[in-house]
């Protein structure tokens, strides 16, 4: 049983450091991703820039999610905002944190983000908002983490010192994005274009810049029968690009009071289940992606959880508007 054992840690060991090595030793033909969320309305300022101040009020939105859970500690991503529509400024203000850890820690990106949007009625019934991000990124390697093929004794595992040369730890970086966001009182739709300066982030050598994602997304709200009580329903699709990566994703939600259903399609990758809770001035949301690929049986999909606190504010200028859209 201890061999057993032994051999399963070494194996899992295997997989999340080949994962971490496959992108040091192929930093100029590999390019990175920027960690991702399945609730996306449920962290709307990392989706798009533009809903800085989308909801008026002061909002705080808390985003975790754990990615493979079977393979110990492969990514796991926490995410904080701040955002409010601000008077004297014209427009709204947000904050964003994230980090995001891979392989037990070995590898993590830490990014702090400050942005602002500018709402403009077009008509009566359409608004536009266009944000901007400010970005200050970081990216460390803990190379004593690392292992490589030197280390391995046959019988005993990792038992060697390593005489690989270790390169620089930490990479620190600016970086911008921005986005514009249409929408009326039942229809939203938004553009975003993210790290338009490709920051370098190699550990080794120049030329392993940050690649530009492009999300492009749309959904509406659509109200139900009377009969079902304060109930709607909304579709939804959104469109990710970075690098020769491309996500489609179509998703739909079911709202009847306070209680929240959703159900997303993702490529032929993953099929995403959705339940939340609202009721003002908080939002719960628990979402699970179902991998439909062979992979999905090795990691066990990916848990997330979401947590949203609106206050209350004074009474909106006339001219202003709130986006309604899904919370989750």
């Amino acid at each position: 049983m201890t061999k057993q054992l032994y051999m399963k840690g070494i194996k899992e060991l295997s997989i999340v450091f080949g994962l971490i090595a496959c992108c040091i030793s192929f930093e100029k033909e590999a390019k990175a991703q920027d960690p991702h969320f399945t609730q996306f309305y449920a962290n709307p300022i990392y989706l798009n820039p533009a809903f800085a101040g989308s909801a008026r009020c002061p909002r705080i939105v808390f985003n975790y999610r754990n990615q493979w859970p079977n393979i110990s500690g492969t990514f796991v991503t926490t995410s904080f905002s701040y955002d409010m529509r601000v008077e004297a400024v014209s427009g709204g203000l947000g904050i964003h944190f994230l980090n995001d850890r891979a392989g037990m820690g070995t590898m993590g990106i830490t990014r702090f983000s400050g942005m602002y949007a500018y709402q403009l009625a077009i008509t009566r019934e359409f608004s536009m908002a266009f944000g901007f991000e400010a970005t200050y990124g970081q990216k460390k390697l803990d190379w004593s983490k690392l292992t490589f093929g030197d280390m391995i004794d046959p019988k005993y595992g990792f038992i060697y010192n390593t005489n690989e040369t270790k390169n620089q730890s930490v990479v620190s970086y600016p970086d911008f994005s921005a986005g514009v966001l249409g929408f009326s009182k039942r229809f939203y739709a938004g553009f975003a274009v993210f790290h338009l300066t490709e920051p370098e982030e190699g550990f080794l050598t120049p030329g392993s810049p940050l690649p530009m994602k492009y999300t492009g997304h749309a959904g509406a709200v659509i109200p139900l029968d009377g009969r079902y009580g304060q109930s709607n329903i909304s579709p939804n699709i959104i469109y990710q690009q970075q690098q020769d990566f491309r996500e489609l994703n179509l998703g739909l939600y079911l709202t009847k009071g306070p209680i929240v259903g959703g159900l997303w399609y993702r490529n032929e990758d993953a099929v995403v289940a959705m339940v939340g809770f609202q009721q003002d001035p908080v939002r719960m949301g628990y979402s699970y992606d179902i991998t439909v690929s062979k992979l999905g049986i090795v990691t066990a999909g990916s848990h997330e959880i979401s947590f949203q606190l609106l206050f209350k504010c004074r009474p909106r200028h006339k001219k202003f508007r709130t986006v309604s859209c899904p919370s989750f």
